[in-house]
């Protein structure tokens, strides 16, 4: 009977669940600020339990963290972790280029060259915004077309948590011009199938997001950029 109204619980939370991580993932919820139970529950139309059990589910994912009498509010992530995280990213996303290396179809191959083309013109035109949405789109169809699913799981929920400063990252002025050659590699090796060159190249523009996050950070202290 227990474990039937946990599963119930699970059940009505789900929806207002990845309500919740979407807002945190997308942006729209800053680090530190305070997840207020009855504010959450107008928002987005769910009972309290529904928000609470959320949140404690939300916690477990690392995006949220619980506060004693305090509440809880959304987890700022350091420039360690995010470093930490990166680096974790890299080996997960290395091995994922590889295997969509392998198993890209024409259509695959069709989209990537598509997306590739996308992001120059976004580049040439200025659109970060558009670039950064390019950006996504690119990483998320390596993943799909990897079929790697456990990864997909685990980079998901830390791109989740590191979704600040990837934001920062990709407005910093001058870094979609540096970062376009790189994704152009990937897409070039994954389109030749060739899945050595296809991790390594993953892995390149990957440490050059590592090399590139203490300026990031230095310069958002600063105040500039924002």
């Amino acid at each position: 009977m227990a474990q039937q109204q946990t599963d119930q619980q699970a059940a009505r939370s789900e929806p207002v669940l990845d309500a919740i991580r979407e807002a945190i993932t997308n942006g729209e919820f800053a680090p530190n600020q305070r997840l207020v139970e009855i504010e959450l529950s107008e928002r987005f139309g769910a009972s309290r339990a529904a928000v609470r059990n959320a949140i404690v589910q939300l916690a477990g994912e690392g995006l949220v963290e619980r506060i004693q009498n305090r509440g809880a509010r959304v987890r700022a992530i350091s420039l360690d972790e995010a470093i930490e995280i990166t680096e974790v990213r890299m080996a997960l996303e290395g091995l994922c280029a590889a295997k969509a290396a392998e198993r890209a179809a024409e259509e695959d191959r069709t989209q990537l060259r598509e997306i590739g083309e996308r992001m120059r013109d976004a580049v040439s035109s200025g659109d970060l915004f558009g670039y950064s949405e390019l950006n996504k789109q690119l990483h998320e169809l390596i993943l799909r077309i990897s079929d790697q699913s456990t990864a997909r799981t685990v980079l998901g929920r830390l791109r989740g948590q590191n979704v600040r400063h990837q934001f920062r990252l990709a407005m910093h002025p001058g870094r979609p011009n540096e970062s376009l050659p790189q994704h152009l590699a990937i897409i070039d090796a994954l389109c030749d199938g060739s899945p050595t060159a296809a991790e390594a190249a993953m892995r390149e523009h990957l440490r050059s997001v590592i090399d590139a996050l203490p300026e990031v950070d230095r310069t958002q202290s600063r105040g500039y950029g924002r």
